[in-house]
């Protein structure tokens, strides 16, 4: 969710590496804060043991793989 929401207002996935999205999640409207930056690098760094459906999903959203 971190992910899409950068990407639908930046309108792409370079995320640098320290950034911090925040995001409402729940019934209660709790905010979160994600390491995002960490998170996209290490899902680069993994893509050839994530699942197909996670690839497919992150491709979906402007994921650059290299």
């Amino acid at each position: 969710e971190a992910a899409r929401q950068f990407y639908e207002r930046e309108g792409h996935l370079q995320v640098p590496r320290k950034h911090v999205e925040r995001i409402v999640v729940g019934e209660d409207q709790e905010e979160r804060e994600l390491r995002l930056g960490a998170w996209v690098g290490n899902q680069r760094s993994r893509a050839a043991t994530l699942p197909p459906e996670r690839a497919e999903q992150l491709s979906a959203i402007g994921m650059r793989w290299a």
